[in-house]
């Protein structure tokens, strides 16, 4: 889900200098600088067992550089490795390949490789295989494109998973003096905060309640797109979709996180609204120079103010705007129990109430959950209205589905939204097709062994979830638009693949999943309830753009055509 709640953590295998690295000394230390002796073979111990790996030597000889050795049964509470090497040797990060530290920079900073982090994803892994490494500066990252391997990574964290480097993210909330939230906190404090809002929004069953303001905003929603085709000449075309979306997402997240209308969708926007608009933006307009932010030294910063002077302005609006409707509902709670009157409420609410957070981890999670919750509902449902214009053979089969549970008008809820398996597969083949994280991040929390490499602790990966989201071998007709395929075939066929997972997985994955579902599932019924969606003359290809986030590249143009 969100802009920069993604940029520094799920993109982590991008290029990046480590705060306070000064670019001269990188680049004289030289490009490619690793260990003499791999961390693998320095954490060798006399009697030839690694640790954590049990190892035999016959001769208790060390090996000589950049060898490999054999690897045989892993010991108990470690991960093996995922897939065997010829004879089960054992490679070190050493022998690993992948693009150089130049290749990166030209790439990057040259190509414009930040709009097209997913293309090089995949072609990096062409070139390379499904395991490789990159280089930048001081900075190293695995990159794993494999689904075999990115669940043998996932399945292996412990409590508290740990994400990519957020320095920047916690300087900035150290500077202002707040907290982190969700996306932002680790360790301990993280698992607090999850172990709160867990039981608030995590289940299907938990969400439900919040059906009733969706619809409302969906029926908004469906008069702007009327008004929106009214100017056009052929009563029918909507152009810029992506923009609706948007205003939609807000609109409806903010019904749910702060209980209260925002006026996305209103004529007249209200100006805190823009203000906040405005503060979002920004970080899609700078999101190349957020990139820069964590890279620049401190001591640069006098000379070139404007990355970080950026990334904290953007903070600063966002986080102004979460604390005005955070304090606004406090002093509306506070109201009600000096009249004595019962207290009931949402989300907010509750944890205003239970005080289980304190009021500056509520500023903080309420900033980076609302955040989050925009861009993954907005994006994939500008792509699903994308495909189904251009496949009208699906979108007909959704629509009978739709027609046949609950019929032309009847307004869904979260309990009809089983009923349709249709509808629900059409989003996670949108997801498959445009994933709104083309990547996620982690740092190793014991030694792995992972595609035949020793993989040490505190290692940077990137689980390269759009790359194997295309791969024939997980998914037949990888390029097509095929939401047939995630139908279960029987009770005991159960679809189940690593390959393509856009929310995460376990512990650490997306705690807004179903509140974005719930909101893509409802606005989709009706919107085909309502429309025929088709394409128009005015419809172009649009490709995949990434700015932080995988988002359409140009605008999005279709018809909605009134059913008979």
């Amino acid at each position: 889900m969100a802009v920069f709640s993604h940029i520094s953590r799920n993109f982590c295998w991008l290029p990046a200098a480590e705060p306070g690295v000064s670019w001269g000394r990188v680049l004289a230390a030289g490009f490619h600088q690793l260990p003499k002796v791999s961390p693998w073979e320095r954490r060798r111990k006399g009697d030839g067992q690694v640790t954590g790996i049990l190892l035999r030597s016959k001769q208790r000889q060390p090996l000589p550089e950049g060898h490999g050795q054999t690897q045989q049964q892993p010991a108990p509470n470690t991960p093996g490795s995922v897939r065997a090497l010829p004879g089960n040797r054992v490679k070190s990060l050493r022998e690993m390949p992948g693009p150089s530290t130049i290749t990166n920079l030209v790439e990057f900073f040259y190509r414009d490789g930040f709009s097209r982090i997913h293309e090089i994803q995949q072609k990096h892994t062409q070139e390379y295989g499904r395991i490789f490494k990159s280089h930048f500066g001081p900075q190293l990252v695995v990159s794993i494109a494999d689904r075999d391997m990115v669940a043998h990574v996932l399945r292996s964290e412990k409590s508290a998973p740990q994400r990519a480097n957020m320095e920047s993210w916690k300087e900035y909330r150290d500077l202002r003096g707040r907290s982190t939230g969700l996306i932002s906190a680790e360790g301990e404090k993280w698992l607090k905060m999850r172990s709160v809002l867990r039981q608030k929004i995590l289940k299907p069953k938990d969400v439900a309640i919040f059906s009733g303001g969706v619809n409302e905003v969906i029926a908004d929603l469906i008069k702007m797109i009327q008004t929106l085709r009214s100017r056009e000449g052929d009563g029918e075309t909507v152009t810029d979709v992506n923009n609706i979306f948007f205003k939609y997402s807000m609109e409806g997240v903010a019904t749910i996180f702060y209980e209260c209308r925002m006026g996305c969708l209103e004529n007249e926007i209200p100006q805190k609204t823009v203000e906040y608009i405005e503060a979002l933006e920004l970080m899609f307009s700078m999101f190349k120079t957020t990139m820069y932010a964590g890279a620049v030294p401190k001591w640069l910063r006098p000379i070139l103010p404007k990355p970080w002077r950026e990334f904290c302005r953007s903070w600063d609006g966002l986080f102004h705007f979460s604390q005005i409707h955070v304090d606004n509902k406090l002093r509306e709670i506070e109201a009600q129990l000096e009249r004595g009157e019962e207290v009931k409420g949402g989300l907010l609410t509750c944890l205003l109430l239970s005080k289980e957070l304190s009021m500056a981890e509520i500023y903080a999670n309420m900033t980076e959950m609302f955040l989050a919750g925009v861009d993954t509902t907005s994006f994939t449902l500008s792509w699903a209205t994308f495909l189904l214009a251009k496949h009208p053979d699906v979108q007909q089969m959704v629509y009978e589905e739709i027609v046949r549970n609950l019929g032309k008008s009847q307004v869904p809820n979260a309990e009809d939204v089983p009923k349709l398996p249709l509808i629900r597969a059409v989003l996670k083949e949108t997801l498959r097709l445009y994933p709104v994280l083309p990547g996620n991040g982690r740092v190793t929390q014991d030694d792995l062994i992972i595609g035949g490499y020793f993989v040490p602790k505190g290692t940077q990966l990137a689980l390269c979830h759009y790359s194997t989201s295309y791969e024939e071998e997980y998914f037949s007709a990888a390029e097509e638009f095929r939401p047939e395929r995630w139908l279960r075939k029987g009770n005991m066929d159960r679809v189940d693949n690593f390959g393509s997972i856009p929310f995460g997985y376990g512990l650490r994955s997306c705690i807004g999943r179903r509140i974005a579902e719930l909101e893509i599932h409802l606005a989709l019924i009706q919107l085909l309830q309502k429309f025929e969606i088709k394409t128009s003359p005015k419809t172009k290809e649009v490709k995949a753009k990434t700015h932080g986030l995988l988002a359409p590249g140009d605008s999005i143009n279709v018809k909605f055509c009134d059913r008979n």
